[in-house]
């Protein structure tokens, strides 16, 4: 064997055996599911979206909308069964190498449903998902996650909801809070 199968043989392993034995630790400790009656499609998701902002603008397949003073842009295709929020955080070639890795991090661990995404030259939150299962509960889950990894980019990366036990983050976020009393004078 050479030695780039068994780094990656011995990396798989160890990533299996963090999905085995993690523990999902949630910011609630209930999450009601909601039954589907009807399927989403643009008649419905308008409806949410205006309840959400009055002031929302566009019509069938493409609204922007704010939600707590942030823009929110909601794309869908009917036809190939997608909807997609995204909300654009800064220019990418802004990004510097650390940045990139640290979103990668949090994309793996702390992002749950949501990602951070590269399009067009811009670093995007966003939130996908097939648009004829979508339920209002998961719509507006996948929209609050949406906001807060725009709300949390460069801090917590975090989307507020559910970080997966096995990655990088948590102790990221410790080590940061450590370094910060540190840096304030309080002794640990």
């Amino acid at each position: 064997m050479t030695h780039r199968s068994i780094f990656f043989i011995k990396h798989t392993l160890v990533f299996f055996a963090l999905s085995l034995f993690s523990v999902f630790t949630s910011a609630e400790d209930s999450v009601e599911k909601e039954i589907v009656i009807n399927t989403m499609d643009n008649e419905r998701l308008e409806q949410i979206i205006q309840r959400l902002d009055d002031n929302f603008e566009g019509s069938q397949g493409f609204w922007n909308f704010n939600i707590t003073n942030v823009t929110v842009t909601v794309v869908t295709d009917e036809k190939n069964d997608r909807m997609r929020i995204i909300i654009p955080i800064t220019e990418s070639e802004k990004l510097s190498s650390e940045d990139l890795y640290r979103i990668m991090q949090a994309n793996f661990d702390s992002t749950l449903d949501g990602r951070y995404a590269i399009g067009k030259n811009i670093l995007w939150s966003t939130y996908l998902h097939p648009l004829a299962s979508l339920t209002d509960d998961e719509f507006l889950t996948g929209l609050g996650q949406a906001v807060n990894l725009y709300s949390t980019y460069g801090t917590t990366y975090s989307s507020g909801l559910l970080s997966y036990g096995g990655g990088d983050s948590q102790s990221l976020l410790r080590k940061k809070l450590i370094e910060e009393l540190i840096e304030k004078g309080v002794a640990i």
